[in-house]
């Protein structure tokens, strides 16, 4: 029999199982940290919070006209900087009475665990989500009027479609949509019948279908005041980084600790051809991009 207080010694314990598990279990969770709506080229080797991600932007080149005799008059390439800081540091700690033991059992399966990665992945969600959202393009609201709102929420998606179109954003992109939103639209029969109009079914990160030239994807973890976010993974970038599990001895309890630190931040990125370039080779911040664009629905007395 083992008391509470009892801690057996252990010398086994494996960290990188728990890393690659927990890679396995968190990932799947994300949508507005997943790959269909964020890139994560710029990772780099995140080591600390407050390390800074620098991004560099190549501006376009001017197209010359070639006469003779002028012939060519040669460019220097131009970048500009942007800089992705890792704002966040988030921690998981497990307290466990034997961490050997523990691990043979596949701790990660267990409820609590799970409860934790899911935690640990609306936290990163939700923070991605407000970073997109308040660099998105406003568009007109949404005026759910009572029998037509699947119409509606499909026509704002193809005016979404039009705005990208209009700024040339290439294809591969995403919609995403609170679960009203998703209820509504679901009755649409280009939604209902994705099988026929594009491609169906719910998978991982939140996937609902694919059509329009978009993938569909649905999250509780909306950002305030949005129902209907579009774009382009290439205008919003992620970068995670968990430090590994550490185990050792709790200085509380007589007990093991097993615990992982992650540390991620998120940018809007800019490009020459659709954003305003500042002095000292920075883009204006301040304005929204066209990349991605976003609308409220205004619901009135819709259940």
């Amino acid at each position: 029999m083992t008391f509470a207080y009892q801690n057996a010694a252990t010398h086994t314990f494996a960290p990188e199982l728990w890393d690659a598990e927990l890679l396995t279990q968190f990932d799947p969770l994300l949508v507005w940290a997943s790959r269909l709506v964020s890139n994560n080229k710029y990772e780099g080797d995140i080591r600390m919070q407050g390390d800074v991600v620098h991004i560099n932007s190549l501006l376009r080149p001017t197209v010359g006209d070639y006469k003779l005799p002028d012939g060519m008059t040669a460019q220097r390439p131009e970048t500009v900087d942007q800089k992705l800081p890792i704002t966040e540091a988030k921690y998981l700690q497990v307290l466990v009475e034997d961490a050997e033991r523990i691990q043979l059992a596949g701790t990660l399966d267990s409820p609590i665990n799970q409860q934790m990665i899911r935690a640990l992945a609306r936290e990163a969600d939700s923070f991605m989500g407000n970073i997109i959202a308040n660099g998105a393009t406003a568009l007109p609201n949404v005026k759910a009027a009572a029998g037509n709102i699947p119409q509606s929420l499909y026509s704002t998606i193809l005016d979404m479609m039009l705005a990208l179109d209009d700024n040339d954003i290439p294809a591969g992109r995403y919609v995403v949509v609170s679960p009203k939103v998703k209820r509504h639209l679901a009755e649409h029969p280009a939604v209902a019948n994705a099988a026929a109009y594009g491609e169906g079914g719910v998978t991982a990160n939140g996937v609902v279908a694919k059509l329009a030239g978009f993938t569909i994807l649905s999250t509780t973890a909306m950002p305030k005041g949005v129902d209907i976010v579009a774009g382009h993974s290439e205008f919003a970038t992620y970068a995670s980084q968990f430090s590994g599990f550490r185990q050792g001895q709790s200085e509380k309890y007589r007990a093991d600790y097993i615990d992982t630190l992650h540390l991620y931040g998120g940018k809007i990125v800019r490009y020459p051809e659709l954003d305003t370039k500042k002095a000292g080779n920075t883009f204006d911040e301040s304005k929204p991009t066209k990349g991605i664009v976003k609308a409220v629905v205004e619901w009135g007395a819709v259940a």
